[in-house]
């Protein structure tokens, strides 16, 4: 158990949450992240290190884990410090103190800090499970695809219709010796390019069809595809990935007082200021009119989060921090310009 005290908390080290770093450190706040994953990145690291992601600007095409080792190099330009494998538990709130609030995590270590900047993603995320995979969860059946190069040569099942399933499959099918992707509904929910790539791809759609039984005698060796509209035909495969989405659960966050759409967004203003006084959030867990859920937009979000949050608490600094390219001595003495 250990106390830290910082000018801004920024619970989420995902790509947002980065951001929300390094936002801090040019304005020359001290910052800790807190995550209670192991390693920084968020869902990327855990779901897709190894996925391209097409919607970052200035990047036709970035791997997920190059995307975040550029982020975790972009904000330790200045003294951040990350705090993981720790989940933010309670929060004290000290209206009069320098630092406003004091956040326990479930360690029980505490972190003082004037601000916070939520950029916790989804929260706490669960895999939907796929029916009838007990058991072979780890020994056959993933639900994220972590290392492709493990499916080299393999015959794979990708369960599913959205984004995740589509781009799955796409990255697999020139690894693998066969993919074919089974979803429930004649429609699918991805991308409608990502759709386009699957029609002049090698994968073989099943669909609607769902996975009926599935089991092996060393592991997962065998599926049974049902057609809605025919018998299953048994099928042998060396893997199935269930991208089935997942459910998220804030946990804690929903007792801070901070008003929470459904459970799962938190509702800010045009600051990205919540409810609560000194608590932003920004990235996939806020909510307001006309939200765009892209990482692309809450890299935005989170620089207004720091912005607005440096400006309540110092009133005379401006709002406007300056262009980058005016700052290079600052960026020169943080170790960020060679």
């Amino acid at each position: 158990m250990t106390h830290r005290e910082t000018d801004v908390l920024v619970l989420g080290g995902g790509p947002v949450g980065l951001y929300a770093a390094y936002c801090a450190g040019f304005r020359a706040l001290s910052c800790v992240v807190l995550d209670s994953l192991p390693e920084l990145g968020g869902q990327i690291t855990a779901m897709y290190p190894e996925k391209p992601i097409f919607d970052i600007a200035g990047f036709p095409s970035v791997r997920g884990r190059d995307l975040v080792d550029g982020l975790v190099e972009q904000a330790s330009r200045f003294p951040t410090e990350f705090v993981l494998d720790e989940r933010a538990q309670t929060l004290d709130i000290h209206p009069d103190a320098g630092r406003r609030f004091t956040v326990t995590t479930a360690k029980g270590s505490t972190i003082a800090c004037s601000a916070i900047i939520v950029s916790g993603g989804i929260g706490h995320f669960t895999p939907r499970a796929l029916p009838g995979s007990d058991g072979y969860v780890g020994s056959g059946v993933e639900h994220f695809v972590k290392d492709p190069e493990a499916y080299r040569g393999r015959r794979v099942a990708v369960v599913g219709g959205g984004d995740s399933a589509v781009d799955w499959s796409l990255l697999l099918e020139p690894i693998a010796e066969s993919v074919v992707l089974v979803h429930r509904r004649a429609a699918f929910t991805a991308h409608p390019y990502s759709l386009e790539l699957l029609s002049r791809s090698g994968v073989e759609v099943v669909a609607p069809a769902q996975i009926t039984a599935m089991g092996g005698e060393s592991g997962l060796e065998w599926i049974d595809v049902t057609p809605t509209d025919s018998s299953s035909v048994r099928r042998s495969v060396d893997g199935v990935v269930a991208a089935l989405g997942f459910t998220a659960n804030l946990g804690p966050l929903l007792e801070w007082g901070i008003d929470i759409e459904a459970r799962r967004y938190i509702t800010v203003d045009s600051t990205m200021r919540s409810s609560v006084e000194g608590i932003y959030a920004a990235g996939d867990i806020v909510s307001y009119p006309g939200k765009v859920r892209l990482i692309s937009v809450g890299f935005g979000e989170a620089a207004t989060a720091v912005n607005n949050a440096l400006h309540a608490l110092r009133p005379e600094e401006p709002l406007f921090p300056g262009h980058s390219t005016d700052q290079m001595p600052a960026l020169a003495l943080a170790g960020g310009v060679g």
